[in-house]
């Protein structure tokens, strides 16, 4: 069966999630967590994306970004995804696939659910019991949020 094609619009907000392959961990280090926000950084200035909101879990992302091209999540994705397998099969002796098929994406519309959407990315770690309250977690945005790291976008609705 094929897969379902991805919804795409000009100026879209996304609520993307990545899995790691066969929910194995894709960080392992502290150093893990800081190299993938360094590519996430890297891949921000080259593709002019706004990164609302996001959460690095031991086996999955999430991220909330809006891109001002339908082409560029892809594009986005693909090179956040391929630049950190490759960081990672190299530092761990690993080859093959790290994520779990491709990324899912659903897309947001602002004025609706964007607000709700950021809240359950924040909480995710709380809710998985890896922290006890939102500012405990170092690798959510919200932590980002209260340190004004221009890593994450200010939203305007």
């Amino acid at each position: 069966m094929p897969r379902q094609a991805r919804i795409i619009t000009e100026n879209g907000c996304y609520h993307v999630i990545t899995r790691g392959n066969q929910k194995q961990l894709v960080f392992k280090e502290l150093s893990d967590y800081e190299m993938y926000l360094s590519i996430v950084s890297k891949y921000k200035r080259k593709y002019n994306f706004k990164l609302y909101s996001f959460c690095l879990m031991p086996n999955h992302i999430h991220l909330l970004l809006e891109v001002n091209n339908p082409y560029f999540l892809k594009k986005v994705m693909h090179g956040l995804n391929l630049s950190y397998t490759i960081y990672f099969n190299s530092k761990y002796d690993k080859v093959g696939h790290l994520w779990q098929d491709r990324f899912k994406s659903k897309i947001i519309q602002k004025d609706e659910y964007l607000a709700e959407c950021m809240k359950y990315i924040e909480t995710n770690p709380m809710r998985a019991s890896l922290a006890k309250n939102i500012t405990t977690w170092r690798w959510s945005s919200y932590v980002f949020k209260l340190e004004n790291n221009s890593l994450i976008d200010e939203l305007t609705i």
